[in-house]
């Protein structure tokens, strides 16, 4: 028989964001491992077509729960799904994955029904809820919600995380390490086409032809920095007066952001080009002549990394990044992508400069960062990593059911 392993997620496609994109790539390379996965999302998926949804191949069963529901009835919702499918699928290891919120219905499921849970902390709860602006830090909600999550670290029997730095914040929590894994981000590289050309209709109808393209494609929150952007393209505007804005995607400052620009008196420079369907996102990106990563200085971005520069790598885009941590750990300075003080848009600005000016080198920057790429950062070789924590977290159930599962 076959490892069976049963997901719990916040959320999942059809929904776009980079943690349901971690999540699909995940559950694809399990089973071309020839495991066996089921898939439960929280409440916090939103309305969905029934019990369960079909999506890109991927089968995912939903929580219902009445519009208003709070925390802990989401949980109490959660948990009554989870046990249901843990009774008539019989998994070997319940895999939660962030926030906590999905770890707590998990461990009290996993508990009654003696099948060992994995949690994957892909960023802490309450440094996402900072960034929202939902608490601060140090705050009482603060503290409860760190301490909601060491207790969940504590009890379940094998922990995974996106990153080092993350795992180093979960070791200071008094975690021993190796009941610790990182399994990174990574992107699959035959995904991304390197060095294709630009597709000269979609420059047209975004008005961006003979100009230099500076560009962002992601999610518009605070802590991606892009007001610091919008100011950089300005100082640079008298040095490069073809140079373009071009900003992919949406968010919570959006509304900022082109205030700023009006302000800033950036209209002709700055190009909002909206949200894009995922699989056409590529075609922007190939009209960006260098992309921006300014991530502002925080907890979050300081210990966790993001999917972004990695995919920038896949493709042979050239781009510069704050030097928080998050990055720091992804980016060979000068080598595979460039790095600028974080917090800065005179900073940022310099660099995008010296980048521009510095084109001799970007077939070296570029082979680089797609080497290091399939090197270092494919999904399969990340995934292969569960296999030894699933056989770790199994370890209590005996030599047999390991044996069974093919691990």
């Amino acid at each position: 028989m076959t490892l069976r392993v049963l997901h719990v997620l916040d959320h999942s496609l059809p929904l776009h964001s980079g943690y349901a994109f971690r999540t699909a790539a995940i559950l694809r390379e399990q089973h071309r491992l020839g495991w066996t996965t089921l898939q439960l999302t929280t409440p916090k998926q939103g309305a969905a077509g029934g019990l369960s949804e079909e999506a890109e191949g991927l089968r995912f069963h939903r929580t219902p729960a009445p519009e208003g529901t709070g925390l802990v009835g989401q949980m109490a919702a959660t948990a009554r799904q989870l046990r249901a499918l843990v009774d008539r699928f019989s998994p070997d290891v319940i895999h939660a994955h962030s926030p906590v919120l999905t770890a707590l219905p998990a461990l009290w499921v996993g508990r009654r029904c003696r099948v060992p849970v994995v949690y994957e902390m892909r960023a802490s709860w309450e440094d996402a809820a900072v960034d929202h602006g939902t608490t601060t830090e140090g705050s009482l909600r603060y503290r409860v919600s760190r301490a909601l999550e060491s207790f969940v670290l504590h009890r379940v029997e094998q922990v995974t995380t996106i990153c080092e730095g993350l795992r180093a914040d979960i070791l200071a929590r008094g975690v021993p390490g190796d009941r610790v894994t990182v399994i990174p981000n990574a992107v699959d590289a035959a995904a991304f086409a390197f060095g294709r050309p630009a597709d000269e209709a979609l420059r047209r109808r975004l008005g961006l032809e003979g100009r230099t393209v500076v560009g962002f494609a992601g999610s518009f929150y605070r802590y991606e920095g892009l007001s610091l952007l919008v100011s950089a393209v300005g100082r640079l505007s008298a040095r490069f007066p073809d140079m373009a804005l071009l900003l992919v995607g949406g968010g919570p400052q959006e509304a900022a952001l082109r205030e700023q620009v009006h302000r800033e008196g950036l209209g002709p420079r700055v190009v909002f080009a909206g949200r894009v369907p995922h699989a056409e996102v590529q075609g922007y990106y190939e009209l960006i002549d260098v992309l921006a990563y300014p991530r502002l200085r925080m907890r979050l971005t300081e210990l966790v990394t993001p999917l972004k520069p990695l995919e920038a790598m896949a493709q042979g885009k050239v781009f510069v990044a704050s030097n928080v941590g998050g990055h720091r750990e992804l980016v060979r300075d000068g080598q595979t992508g460039f790095l600028c003080e974080a917090g800065s848009a005179e900073a940022l600005a310099d660099a995008i400069a010296r980048v521009l000016d510095g084109r001799a080198a970007w077939p070296a920057i570029r082979s680089a960062a797609r080497a290091f790429v399939e090197r270092e950062r494919t999904w399969a070789n990340s995934v292969a990593g569960y296999r030894q924590v699933y056989r770790q977290a199994l370890a209590g159930s005996g030599a047999t059911v390991v044996a069974r599962a093919g691990l």
